[in-house]
């Protein structure tokens, strides 16, 4: 026998009082800075915080001692923050988002998995699911907004996109680069839900290349000795700080923006640029050599990263961040000392040298596949098509 379907609340007024702000993937990195900001922030009342674990906050924590297998406890406030462990694809969310007495006002949902490692159809199923579940369990919890997070990689790398995109720019992006499919499929699920849900405002934010304890196929393309540059293309590389990332989600959940909101350091690197600054010279392949080699390494299990990562190096994707500014926010970093911060944070962490030639390694730390294929894939393959030819 099939559930009920939840009853739909409708959505409520801000309150005098101040928001109630409940944060998804709390307990490690951007939701843990996020919770820890709303915390302290003007105009937030109290901040609940849901996680599969607890965040490692001091003088925060969660009552309930032990628990039976799939129990939640629930939770405690202190210095604002109540903790509550739960999957965010479980339909008891609605009564934690509900509340006794002081519901929830903003939802901001970051428990998205993004990891490269991870198995591709479990990271979609996780990432769908949760999303679906966590509009559905809003709306009919009476919540006003929900905050997603995806990428500005959703309006795809092209060679004749405007420089810099509008936030309204068509999405134009495939599901063949890491984790694209399920920003995608994250975006059409914010587009419907305020159809299926009238009176739920849903904002999304889409950050650029992000950086600050991140791992994604684009930081990794800097751990390559050389960069591969795809001959013909030209790129422009436009950053996000994870701090700046966490300022405008900050706006998003005090409602001081809506709608979609690009999230970047003002201007562009061009590759030049790029050169120069991190003092890494290039390598330039053509593309049917670059693709058709990243292509095999991938399909091989020999890097993480799809063919389809490689546009994300070669064409712009550069976005205007206009509606944030339109609200008055600004980047405190700019797009040189993030990528200063990113090189530092990948030094000594060399794609070619050592063991991470091996197998086993490759699979987890060769980077991006770019760097992959100018490093190792396409000395194989030229010497293969030159004993072919012979």
């Amino acid at each position: 026998m099939s559930s009920p379907e939840p009853t739909v609340r409708a959505a409520r007024k801000a309150p005098a009082a101040g928001l109630t702000v409940a944060v998804t993937g709390a307990a490690g990195g951007v939701g843990a800075l996020l919770t820890r900001r709303l915390a302290g922030a003007e105009g937030v009342k109290r901040v609940l915080a849901l996680d599969e674990r607890l965040g490692d906050f001091h003088g925060i924590h969660a009552t309930g001692g032990a628990q039976a297998a799939g129990a939640t406890p629930a939770g405690e406030a202190t210095a604002g923050i109540e903790w509550h462990t739960l999957d965010v694809r479980d339909p008891l969310i609605a009564e934690r988002l509900r509340g006794d007495g002081s519901p929830v006002d903003v939802v901001v949902h970051l428990a998205v998995d993004l990891d490269l490692e991870a198995d591709p159809a479990a990271r979609s199923a996780y990432n769908v699911r949760g999303t679906q579940t966590v509009l559905t369990a809003a709306a009919a919890a009476g919540v006003r907004r929900v905050v997603l997070c995806t990428s500005a990689m959703v309006y795809g790398a092209l060679p004749d996109n405007e420089v810099p995109l509008s936030e309204d720019a068509e999405l134009r992006a495939t599901a063949e680069a890491t984790g694209v499919g399920d920003l995608l499929e994250i975006e059409r699920l914010a587009e419907r839900a305020p159809r299926a849900h009238p009176g739920l405002n849903v904002t999304v934010m889409r950050p650029a290349v992000l950086v600050g304890g991140t791992d994604t196929a684009l930081t990794r393309y800097f751990e390559s000795p050389r960069l591969l540059v795809v001959a013909g293309s030209r790129p422009r590389w436009q950053f996000c700080h994870v701090e700046d990332l966490v300022s405008a989600l900050e706006y998003a959940a005090l409602e001081k923006v809506e709608g979609q909101v690009a999230v970047a350091c003002d201007g562009w690197l061009e590759q030049e640029e790029v050169e120069e600054l991190s003092g890494m010279r290039r390598m330039e392949l053509p593309s049917t050599v670059a693709l058709g080699a990243a292509a095999r390494l991938h399909r091989l299990g020999l890097t993480p990263s799809p063919a389809g990562d490689l546009a994300y190096t070669m064409h712009p994707w550069v976005v205007s961040g206009s509606r944030l500014h339109e609200a008055g926010w600004r980047p405190r970093w700019t797009n040189e000392e993030v990528l200063a911060q990113l090189l530092e944070e990948v030094a000594g962490r060399h794609t070619v040298a050592g063991r991470r030639l091996g197998r086993k390694d490759a699979a987890t730390t060769l980077g991006a596949a770019g760097a992959t294929v100018a490093l190792v894939g396409t000395a194989a393959l030229v010497r293969r098509a030159r004993r072919r030819r012979r």
